[in-house]
Parts: C-alpha cells; structure tokens; sequence
C-alpha cells in the first residue's frame, strides 16, 4: 500500500511537545502567518483562544486532531513546499515546562508528492469553517 502524501508531518520530538501541550492546554491548532513576521516559528495556541481567518489554509493535520493553518498569502509562497513541525530548545509560543518552541523545516515537494496533492480537492479554507 502506498505512502500517503502530507503536507505537513512532525518529528518524534514535536509530536513528545505537542502531546504535553494538550495535556497542559487542552486541544491546540498550529498557525503560520506571513513570513515577514512569524518567520519559521508557527504559533501553537489553544483552540478557543484562537480565530481562524477566513483567507486562511487548512495545511494538514498532526496527531491528536492537530490542524496546521496557514495564512492565505504564506500558503501561495509555500505551496510547493513540505513542512515538518520540530521543536526548539528556548521558551516558545505556550509556556511549557520543557521550554520548547516549536519551528518550522520546509523542503521542495518531490514531482511525486506535487502531482499527488494537485490531483487532490483544494485545501479547505478558513471562509469553508465559517460556512
């Protein structure tokens, strides 16, 4: 059975992070704006704490019902791109016990995953929530 295709995965370390933040926060969403000000660094919030933009690109899912949005304008300059959620040693985003931030490491889809994703539904957007 072949591999299914993401857009986004996560490191053994991240996923470690990411499951104690739920457990401190309870259910979280990764969002990444433009790159002029979030840099590599998507900000990790709880869900009720954070709104969705209508522009905004639902990228994929990490464990535990994890969605990764991205901001409409980063997601036309990274569309071609794969992302692996991974962390930082240095304080972050939530406070965690740990100190961890969680960055972001991008790569060139493969011409492989690019026709697998494009022969896909275009990803659901913050307006698709809202309706």
């Amino acid at each position: 059975m072949p591999e299914r295709i993401h857009r986004v995965d996560i490191t053994d370390r991240a996923r470690i992070a990411l499951r104690r933040m739920i457990d401190q926060h309870g259910a979280v969403l990764f969002h990444q704006s433009d790159e002029r000000f979030g840099g590599s660094t998507p900000v990790c919030r709880p869900v009720r704490e954070f709104r969705v933009g209508g522009a905004d690109v639902l990228v994929g899912s990490l464990p535990w019902h994890t969605e990764f949005w991205m901001s409409g304008d980063q997601y036309e300059l990274s569309k071609h791109a794969h992302l692996t959620v991974d962390v930082a040693y240095s304080g972050g985003t939530l406070d965690t016990s740990d100190g961890v931030r969680f960055t972001l490491r991008s790569r060139l889809l493969t011409d492989e995953e690019a026709a697998a994703l494009a022969a896909r539904p275009p990803p659901r957007t913050g307006a698709d929530r809202l309706a």
